[in-house]
């Protein structure tokens, strides 16, 4: 089990967390000789770059821009003196895809993915009352031993060139938020909540609580209402609480309470830990999801982390836009396609009482290239009788492990997927993703439902694994890459088809789909319509809701994709991937308007 601390780092009175934030040193490593040269004591003539960011776009030469390798980053840090004593860490929000961190030249953590946190204890290394050196080795390569997966290879001039099994740019570096923390010697280490609602057929409601310290001494809970007032009160590191007249966490109208718990000596705080929590229920009643017992019905986006500039780094800006757009069309619910988010993403879906499938990045498990037109097409392959599959299989369990435990705690968060659009056809597919799912169903205090995205292959003929899942979602192109085109008229009676062959099935199951779309360019009209104009995606759109329409288990439908996107380079995409039903800037295509329409009566 993982035993590292990752609650977001806090100011109160036991806990102070600096930013580091701002222009790091960087340099590229392309002959990955930075370790033999000393380089993580001092990074020799180095550029600037800002941190959080991707680096790719800041530069203007395409070997820097699709760099793949070991890269650099340092900075000089101040450790206060009167931090002695204390626990003192660096938190890193994420580095694409692996790092090893130095504090003054000496090792002090390392950690292998590239969207989720981990934390340096660089107590022993400090020096304190003066400034010290922070440096970063990172590395985005790709392979089939971890994820997301695909390969590197080295061109006949000894450059390496990073290619994902993927269709998204492996944008790369230190993508969010650096802090310099000060913990107690104890201090709370993690906490799980989960909840009852509706005791005594009232509307009390019970919090379930543990709390995980590293010393001995008690633990107090509370937990405070939107105006500051503590409505419940508990003892020990494990226990229940009841709140009377419970205010519940709802979908796009969502109430916060605050959930402290604190470490005591007599009358003394030894350390204090505070976030905003929100009580909610999540179940599958049949072929209902359900929040607070009450069925909901999905309606929202794919997304990506990518802007312009930015990459995948985070800004509270774009986060803001972005949720103030899927308002506006009416939407309740997003998919963290391909990987977790910032954390910063769930704690405004929180606030603005939005649904997240929270997705491991478990993408590209099939052996292509160009795998989002093969799984959309439904061809087959073998991908898990490969050599490094119990290595990749470990990693990708321990990333399953790290996003539970970072996001257990989001009442956003109403469920886990564990893959996209992974060869699922096979007999070691099966037997994979057995593993994953019954590590990933011991993890979660709140027993959350457990899905992944099956892509064409997936089918209720020939797929192995959709029923590992608590509820089913599909990736389905009909229209796109099946019968796009001339072939259009024959797109709606092959999706058709396909949902009656589940249908007969009987699963009893809610469907999703996560993913449906048409590239389309924001400045392309055309009357009759030709794929890649807004006529096209409006068509395509309409045909495929006629569709959902006519089936009651299907319960959510997540538009691909929020906004364009970044790929890599290739002849199927214009400067990256067009299916956005806003443009990468953030502007609408005639399509939202169709969606804003729809799901205000949905």
């Amino acid at each position: 089990m993982l035993t590292e601390s990752v609650l977001y780092p806090i100011n109160n009175e036991t806990r102070q967390s600096l930013l580091l934030d701002g222009l790091w040193n960087f340099r590229f490593d392309p002959k990955d000789e930075g370790v033999i040269q000393g380089w993580n004591n001092r990074l020799p003539a180095p550029i600037s770059m800002p941190v959080p960011s991707s680096f790719a776009d800041f530069f203007t030469t395409k070997e820097e821009r699709d760099y793949g390798g070991t890269f650099w980053y340092e900075r000089e840090l101040f450790v206060p003196r009167e931090w002695e004593g204390s626990r003192i860490k660096v938190r890193f929000g994420s580095v694409t895809h692996r790092a090893v961190v130095y504090l003054n030249g000496v090792e002090v953590a390392s950690h292998e993915g590239g969207f989720l946190p981990f934390t340096a204890d660089v107590t022993e290394a400090a020096r304190l009352g003066e400034k010290n050196i922070l440096t970063v080795r990172a590395n985005n390569e790709l392979s089939e031993a971890a994820i997301p997966c695909g390969m590197t290879v080295t061109r006949p001039d000894g450059r390496k060139v990073v290619k994902g099994y993927f269709d998204f740019f492996n944008y790369s570096g230190i993508h969010r938020s650096v802090w310099l923390m000060r913990e107690q010697e104890e201090s709370v280490q993690d906490y799980s909540l989960s909840y009852e609602i509706g005791l005594n057929g009232g509307t009390d409601a019970a919090v379930h609580f543990q709390v995980r310290t590293n010393g001995p001494h008690p633990v107090r809970v509370t937990l405070h209402d939107e105006e500051g007032k503590e409505v419940a009160r508990g003892e020990g590191t494990d226990g229940v609480m009841t709140v009377p007249n419970a205010r519940l966490w709802q979908v796009r109208n969502a109430y916060l309470y605050t959930f402290t718990a604190e470490i005591t000596d007599g009358g003394r705080v030894i350390d204090s830990y505070s976030e905003q929590v929100g009580i909610r229920t999540v179940s599958i009643e049949g072929e209902k999801i359900c929040v607070n017992g009450k069925p909901v019905y999905l309606k929202g986006f794919g997304k990506h982390e990518d802007f312009e500039v930015l990459g995948k780094g985070f800004h509270w800006g774009v986060a803001k836009r972005d949720f103030e757009c899927m308002k506006w069309t009416n939407a309740n619910c997003f998919r963290t396609s391909h990987y977790p988010y910032a954390e910063e993403w769930y704690q405004f879906a929180d606030r603005e009482g939005f649904l997240i499938i929270d997705e491991v990045p478990a993408v590209g498990m099939l052996p292509s290239l160009m795998n989002f037109v093969d799984a959309g097409q439904g061809k087959t392959y073998s991908f898990f009788d490969r050599p490094d599959m119990p290595k990749l299989k470990q990693v990708h369990i321990a990333q399953v492990e790290e996003m539970i435990a970072r996001d257990k705690n989001h009442p956003s968060v109403f469920a886990w997927s564990l893959f996209n659009e992974p060869e699922t056809t096979s007999e070691f597919s099966k037997e994979y993703f057995t593993d994953v799912f019954d590590a990933a169903r011991k993890l979660d205090p709140q027993n959350r439902p457990l899905t992944g995205a099956l892509e064409k292959g997936g089918s209720p003929d020939g797929g192995r694994c959709h029923s590992l899942c608590d509820f089913i979602c599909l990736n389905r192109y009909y229209g796109w890459y099946i019968n796009g085109g001339v072939d259009f008229d024959d797109a709606e009676k092959e999706l058709r088809a396909e949902m009656d062959r589940w249908a007969a099935l009987k699963l009893g199951v809610p469907f999703v789909f996560t993913e449906f779309g048409a590239d389309t360019l924001a400045s392309e009209h055309k009357l009759p319509s030709v794929m890649w104009t807004q006529e096209y995606q409006n068509e395509y759109l309409e045909m495929t809701f006629r569709v959902f329409d006519s089936y009651d288990f299907i319960q959510g439908e997540l538009v691909w994709n929020f906004a364009d996107f970044q790929t890599a380079e290739g002849i199927l995409r214009v400067n990256g991937n067009k299916k956005g039903v806003f443009t990468r800037t953030r502007q609408p295509k005639d399509a939202a308007f169709l969606l804003r329409k729809r799901w205000a009566e949905k």
